[in-house]
């Protein structure tokens, strides 16, 4: 039995409502609002479409055992704010299919599967589908399909994400280096960190409080230019010795069309979720890490403005 058949429609409803009413121009003002009321109730849910956004997790260098805490977070981020949906790239070593005889990884069985689902997910054609990008603590040099391909979808428009060792992926990549904004060069031990906010205004750091302490692994970077950058989030003293410097932890920038955030923050799970149970960090670090990155999620995928502009030496 069709629709029409087995319960009454919109139309219908209108049809015998306007009926029983009397024909005053008050009361058609008010059949008015009720008709658009009816078929406002009958439609969906008004605005556009969630954002799709690529998550992005293969390693070829270290994995951080961070990853499928980041790879959760994000996906309740993108459901809990509606605004955008996730999709996969990983590839998760430790998986019975990939172990060999001896019950380790087979590497080549691993790095196998890395190439089939980056040319499955970062192809030309595939990269059209997404609204950004996020490299959440991947490592060493990814075997995509097409490397300039994925540097052109940016520079078109394409949003991008990095996460932690984002920063660490790519060293022989010059591109993508340019891209991203600058390259690790070497960490030490995990430290608490009080780092300044660069950007009071920027959604993704309005909701920090003025003395933010973090414990996390803090990267230290080469091929730098803040001169390139928007600066969210910085350190001017070195994280564990001390000594005044330079120490960039989160900017943002424009590439070409394309709009681009990275943070070094991430290495941790505890900095990823309240929830987490080896702690360092207070539940309200977290928290306010994930506010930090869907902000940057959001700006990326095109439903925010920043201002990028690269502030002056020194600021």
């Amino acid at each position: 039995m069709s629709e029409s058949q087995d319960s009454p429609g919109v139309f219908w409803q209108i049809n015998k409502f306007m009926k029983i009413i009397p024909s005053t121009l008050s009361v058609s003002l008010l059949c008015v609002g009720l008709i658009a009321g009816i078929l406002g109730c009958a439609s969906p849910r008004s605005g556009s479409a969630p954002k799709k956004v690529l998550v992005v997790t293969t390693t070829t260098g270290f994995r951080h055992s961070s990853i499928p805490t980041a790879e959760r977070i994000i996906a309740q981020l993108g459901q809990q704010s509606a605004a955008f949906t996730v999709e996969y790239a990983r590839v998760e070593p430790n998986d019975p299919q990939f172990k060999g005889p001896d019950g380790k990884p087979d590497t080549g069985k691993v790095n196998e599967a890395i190439k089939q689902v980056l040319a499955e997910k970062m192809n030309p054609a595939a990269l059209k589908t997404y609204d950004a990008v996020i490299f959440a603590n991947t490592t060493g040099d990814l075997p995509l399909p097409d490397n300039a391909a994925f540097i052109d979808w940016v520079k078109a428009g394409g949003g991008f994400v990095g996460m932690h060792a984002a920063s660490d992926t790519f060293h022989h990549f010059a591109p993508y280096l340019d891209m991203i904004g600058a390259e690790f060069k070497k960490h030490e031990a995990q430290v608490e960190v009080d780092p300044i906010n660069q950007d009071t205004e920027c959604p993704a750091c309005r909701h920090l409080p003025a003395a933010w302490k973090v414990f996390d692994e803090i990267y230290q970077f080469q091929n730098f230019d803040r001169a390139k950058v928007h600066g969210l989030l910085t350190l001017d003293k070195h994280p564990n010795n001390k000594t005044p410097g330079d120490y960039p932890i989160s900017w943002c920038k424009i590439y070409g069309k394309g709009r681009v955030f990275y943070t070094s923050l991430g290495h941790r799970e505890d900095v990823w979720d309240p929830e987490a149970t080896d702690r360092k960090n207070p539940k309200e670090v977290a928290e306010a890490y994930q506010k930090h990155i869907l902000e940057a999620i959001k700006w990326a995928v095109g439903l925010e403005k920043w201002n990028a502009t690269p502030q002056k030496a020194g600021q």
